[in-house]
């Protein structure tokens, strides 16, 4: 799984850390930033709410181009 930096990006937008994202989110940090190195597979619910809480839509954080 290659690296998300469309995550990372969109949480330097929004002014938001790690913590304050996966607080949000409703999942640790470490989930987050395993999401953010392509470590981690979420789940479709996961990926909804991350993309809730950064204001973004699912196609342009997670689909690959």
């Amino acid at each position: 799984m290659p690296k998300n930096l469309k995550l990372k990006a969109a949480r330097a937008e929004k002014d938001l850390t790690q913590s304050a994202l996966a607080e949000a989110a409703g999942v640790s940090r470490p989930t987050i930033n395993a999401i953010g190195k392509g470590e981690y597979n979420p789940t479709n619910n996961l990926c909804r709410s991350i993309c809730k809480n950064l204001g973004k839509k699912l196609d342009g954080l997670f689909w690959e181009e």
